[in-house]
């Protein structure tokens, strides 16, 4: 893990290149970072050691506000992931920790495993950008995805997260071989600025975390964009089964993102969501983009589908997410994945008002006034306040769809991570506000 060894010392400024180096030449194309270390603000490796008791437990409702105020230590990005993702339980000890760490790094090498009987070049620190040859098979438009890339969305039921198949489909073994030089075509393509994946065994590392989610999750297998939600967590953390694990949990809460059929895209239900908000928000403005035959707002397809990734730098992007999870923290999360149920069942029942103290900002309101559906996240809330950001200008200016995507994309490398979270808390609550009078 890039400068694991750097601690913040109030005198000193931490240089974020240390941790994240861009490669020489693509110095001069770098956007320009705005996140900071700040002192007092920033969760430090001293704050965040300090919030675990003697056995483990750690106070998430401290660590919470600390990242809503200025982020997270570089040095300690990784492991306090784990915890937003719900990779573990706050109320977990230092020991029940390290069991599960091991028992889903087992679980990870078996799923490994079984793809490399299938594909000998998988672990061999090697990347597939060629398509693998299948005897007497046809690649077939209906397998695939909204991306061009196969998908194995068009099979029947699959093992989900949990397991793989006894007997092996041999159609689904089929459809993810045809996905794996997909997947390294667009791993080399990934965030190629940074020194990290100079190294082919690095993009090797994601190559294989995103092959092996692949063949797991069958139901969504691979579509393009889930190599820049996994690209940081194979940065951060440096056991390959960790990064997996990490990036299985961020897919719980994005894969429908990136659910794609011949007749829908993944973000459809959000983008039907964005509508609904600027509608009762904004109805002026709404009606406007409408009228442009921008009403199903797929202009905003990118923004949700990866998390504002191509709108933020690098180092940005991953200070927007970790606002965004600490924003949306419940509690509940560890407990409400299915492989964690036997351990949720003799947990203690939360108290509200507890389990209220220990969600992040935006989720207090959510469970104050019973919006628990998924399709109302952060992220929807945060496009739609750059779209009251640009209300003037998107309504004086556009003429057509292009416009509207021209100045939306003038805000690309502009946006302040902690002040665009800000926006999406007000638009929330004054949409919320609207909704109840009605």
């Amino acid at each position: 893990m890039f400068g694991c060894g750097m601690i913040l010392r109030k005198s000193e400024a931490v240089d974020l290149n240390a941790f994240y180096p861009v490669r020489p030449e693509c110095n001069d194309d770098a956007r320009k970072t705005r996140f900071k270390v700040k002192p007092g603000k920033t969760l430090s490796a001293r704050k965040w050691h300090a919030a675990f008791s003697e056995n483990g437990h750690l106070d998430i409702t401290k660590v919470l506000r600390r990242i809503q105020r200025g982020g997270v230590h570089p040095s300690i990005r990784g492991v306090v992931w784990e915890f937003l993702l719900g990779c573990f339980d706050p109320n977990s000890t230092f020991d029940e920790r390290n069991q599960l760490r091991q028992q889903r790094r087992e679980q990870y090498g078996i799923w490994k495993a079984e793809c490399q009987k299938m594909v000998p070049l998988i672990g061999r620190g090697r990347v597939i950008t060629s398509p693998i040859n299948n005897d007497n098979d046809q690649q077939s438009n209906s397998d695939k995805d909204c991306n061009g890339a196969v998908s194995t969305s068009s099979l029947g039921p699959s093992t989900g997260h949990e397991g793989l198949v006894d007997n092996t489909d041999e159609k689904k073994v089929k459809n993810w071989k045809l996905m794996l030089h997909q997947i390294g075509l667009d791993v080399v393509r990934t965030d190629r600025a940074l020194a990290f994946y100079e190294s082919e065994i690095n993009q090797a590392k994601l190559w294989e975390v995103l092959a092996v989610y692949a063949w797991v999750d069958s139901d969504i297998g691979y579509v393009q964009g889930m190599n820049d939600i996994c690209s940081p967590m194979v940065i951060l953390l440096e056991h390959e089964a960790d990064a997996f694990w990490c990036f299985e949990r961020a897919m719980r809460r994005l894969r429908e993102n990136f659910r794609c059929t011949t007749s829908s895209i993944g973000v459809q239900s959000q983008l039907g969501t964005l509508s609904t908000i600027i509608k009762t928000i904004d109805p002026q403005l709404h009606q406007h983009l409408d009228d442009l035959d921008g009403g199903e707002y797929l202009f905003a397809f990118r923004m949700l589908m990866v998390l504002f990734r191509r709108e933020f730098s690098f180092i940005d992007a991953l200070y927007l997410w970790e606002l965004i999870w600490a924003m949306e923290y419940n509690p509940n999360i560890f407990s409400m994945y299915k492989e964690e149920r036997a351990v949720a069942e003799t947990a203690p029942q939360v108290d509200e008002k507890l389990l209220i103290k220990q969600c992040g900002k935006f989720e207090k309101e959510k469970v104050k006034t019973g919006h628990a559906d998924n399709e109302s996240a952060l992220a929807v809330f945060l496009v739609a306040s750059v779209l009251e950001t640009k209300n003037k200008a998107l309504l004086k200016e556009a003429k057509g769809l292009d416009d509207v995507v021209k100045i939306l994309g003038e805000t690309t490398g502009k946006l302040d991570a902690k002040k665009a979270c800000k926006a999406a808390l007000k638009v929330q609550k004054k949409y919320l506000s609207k909704t109840k009078q009605s």
